[in-house]
């Protein structure tokens, strides 16, 4: 069994079968923990279809599993980037005598259903003003009673307006099938990692969950120790410089989709700051780190790189993690445990104030084996997904 060290938060994507959803996994799990499931808005984003708009932020169902104790197991929810299985499931479902293809997701009830707005401040006034619970027919009359306005129904959706007519968000049942996309999100853990992420994958495979096509796992560290100008280097040098050889030593998902490389901006950034260390000599380290993150934040950075990490340009996020985004999809918690434990090597790798080498050679395998010698890690032949070069 893989140890890890840090603390770490995991989101492991999976795909629910035909006539399932995240709800069973949550309740499957429930009972073994003998605790309970609570319904929650999960909010995320999605891309739009409404010329100049990039995107919607929405409201769907999330279910958490809360252990007997009161203590939070993990969280269930949509992904919108998993679609690829269940369109492909549709069309190769036998049409009925009238050339009609039956649903055989759960069938929607009156809390299936998402809630879009374009203004990711009104989505947060709705979820706090929405009881989870609230059925499809009566969702969103608790904020519309906030507007002294009154929500629309036109055919199967609930619009909500303001008195002057500014939209302000819709109500919609989901799409078929979006049941089925299950990201489980786990809370930090600090030991027994395998042992804890094994306690919810081996139900998930017991009732016939598989990987989906665009799936990835993601890492979520502590985000304090890389509030340094070296550190914060040492990540940019880490997933720009190394990018393809990291895709190869971790078996990389080539269809997972939010994910580019780190802008080049950023790399000469970090570079320059490092070249012109000597005429900064008498700043504080406080100040050269202030002035990386306000220099970082302009360079175009979002959460949908190969690593995120936006918390680390704030002095106060939401969440002070550093997300690594790129590890394939898994159903078992040993694949995961040993890619993550490659991950925290190489992130100790990166607090070492000296500056992270750049690879020496060009073919992303050999430069693949590079980054294992480099911080003494040696893969496990049968886990790997790296060539045989690589591992040699």
């Amino acid at each position: 069994m893989t140890v890890l060290h840090e603390r770490i938060g995991f989101e492991i994507e999976l795909l629910a079968p035909d006539g399932a959803g995240r709800r069973t996994l949550a309740e499957r799990i429930c009972r073994e923990r003998g605790g309970r499931v609570e319904r929650f808005f999960h909010t995320d984003s999605e891309p739009s279809l409404v010329p100049g708009m990039g995107h919607f932020w929405h409201l769907t169902p999330g279910f958490a599993v809360i252990d007997s104790s009161g203590a939070p197991v993990a969280t269930f929810v949509d992904d919108v980037t998993i679609t690829a299985d269940i369109a492909r499931d549709r069309t190769r479902a036998t049409p009925d005598a009238g050339g009609r293809v039956a649903d055989a997701s759960p069938a929607s009830d009156e809390h299936s259903y998402r809630i879009l707005s374009d203004d990711a401040r009104l989505l947060r006034l709705i979820a706090g003003h929405t009881p989870p619970d609230t059925p499809f027919p009566r969702v969103l009359d608790d904020v519309a009673a906030l507007f002294g306005s009154r929500v629309e129904t036109i055919g199967t959706v609930r619009r909500l307006r303001d008195r002057a007519g500014a939209s302000i968000a819709m109500a919609t049942s989901l799409a078929a099938g979006r049941e089925r996309p299950c990201e489980i999100v786990t809370p930090p853990l600090s030991s027994d990692h395998e042992a804890a992420l094994e306690s919810l994958l081996m139900p998930a495979r017991e009732l016939g969950f598989t990987v989906p096509v665009e799936a990835a796992v993601h890492l979520h560290f502590d985000g304090a120790p890389f509030r340094s100008v070296a550190a914060f280097s040492n990540l940019v040098r880490l997933f720009g410089h190394w990018r393809e050889a990291l895709r190869v030593a971790l078996g990389t998902n080539p269809a997972c989709t939010r994910l580019q490389a780190l802008p080049p901006s950023l790399l000469e950034l970090v570079e320059s700051e490092s070249a012109n260390a000597d005429a900064s000599a008498g700043s504080s380290d406080a100040e050269r780190w202030s002035a990386l993150q306000s220099a970082a934040r302009s360079t175009g950075l979002s959460k949908y790189f190969d690593v995120n990490l936006t918390a680390l340009l704030t002095d106060a996020p939401a969440r002070d993690t550093l997300e690594v985004r790129i590890l394939p999809g898994a159903l078992r918690a040993s694949d995961i445990v040993w890619r993550a434990a490659f991950v925290e090597a190489l992130l100790a790798r990166c607090r070492d104030p000296r500056a992270f080498p750049r690879p020496t050679a060009s073919d992303p395998v050999v430069a693949a084996a590079e980054l294992f010698a480099l911080v003494g890690f040696a893969p496990v032949r049968e886990r790997a997904t790296v060539g045989d070069a690589a591992l040699a």
